[in-house]
């Protein structure tokens, strides 16, 4: 079934006050700011340990999160459990949803469990953001991933079935490293505007502590030709010398509110010793916390779940 085209960024209906609103697409967008949001890492995945891991995240940053990172391996049931702890807290869900072999996907194997995954999450009747094989061009997929054309016509493939089965409170999140637009690799996997609805990167300083300006300027030229919002999927800063962390994101948060085509923001929280790039947990570091926080409670990210 052919997948019928997403609103441009400006027929999109603007996000009312009180619960999440959808527009048929997911959520709707923001009409001033971004939303500011999270996945927080809990040391095992109890439903009860990965909510106190948020809530004292939040209380870390001094304000509730809006947007709520939850991650599932490929035959994952989801919403799960905890997924619907979040939304009944008042957060918009962002579902990050791994693949699998793009080549098997297109034969059709999977398709009765890609239908399964879609009628629950229309029955979720709730808008959410589903961010499907996210980072699809990191070097360690190609031997799921394969091309960027097995790639596209997987994401087809997959999304036909959510249309079919009506699961439209789900907005497609297209979600490549941002370094990937440096070097020329994110762009190739574009599965076409008619496919996407929120346009995405994930954003990480590396060892090499690469500014977010610096991060994100190939990804918003390039989103700029494309009518769609832009979501930070994925952000974070590791350790380096003294300061560098809270000059880091001190630096995003006087560059986000120059960037309007920005509609939400995640930080990614893990403290993770063996993939150092992801190793982002701040609150050891005061002057870093303090950094997070003011980045947090900025007017330009200071709307509330549900508003």
């Amino acid at each position: 079934m052919a997948v019928r085209p997403s609103p441009t960024l400006e027929q999109l209906p603007l996000a009312a006050s009180g619960p999440f609103t959808t527009t048929g697409r997911g959520p709707a967008v923001p009409d001033t700011g971004a939303w500011f949001g999270a996945f927080v890492n809990a040391q095992n995945r109890r439903t009860g340990d990965q909510l106190d891991a948020i809530d004292s995240f939040e209380e870390m940053v001094d304000r509730p999160l809006a947007l709520a990172h939850s991650f599932h391996p490929w035959q994952d049931d989801f919403p799960s459990t905890y997924d619907y702890e979040l939304v009944h807290r008042g957060k918009l869900l962002m579902i990050s949803w791994a693949g699998t072999d793009t080549r098997s996907i297109v034969t059709g194997v999977y398709d009765e469990e890609i239908r399964r995954r879609a009628e629950a999450v229309r029955n979720f009747r709730t808008p959410i953001l589903l961010r499907y094989r996210w980072e699809m061009d990191r070097p360690n997929l190609f031997n799921v991933v394969h091309s960027p054309e097995d790639y596209v016509a997987a994401w087809k493939h997959v999304r036909a079935i959510f249309t079919e089965v009506g699961a439209d409170n789900a907005a497609w999140v297209w979600c490549p490293h941002a370094d990937g637009f440096m070097d020329g690799r994110a762009q190739p996997y574009y599965p076409g505007d008619d496919q996407v609805d929120w346009l995405c990167a994930d954003v990480y300083s590396g060892p090499e502590m690469y500014t977010f300006t610096q991060l994100m300027a190939p990804v918003l030229e390039w989103a700029r030709h494309r009518p769609r919002p832009l979501l930070i999927g994925e952000f974070g800063v590791v350790q380096g010398n003294p300061g560098q962390r809270a000059a880091w994101l001190h630096e995003m948060r006087l560059a986000l509110p120059q960037q309007p085509q920005i509609k939400g923001i995640l930080y990614f929280s893990s403290e993770q010793d063996s993939r150092p790039r992801y190793a982002t947990t701040v609150d050891k570091e005061p002057d870093a916390v303090k950094a997070l926080t003011l980045l947090a409670k900025d007017p330009w990210l200071t709307r509330q779940p549900g508003h």
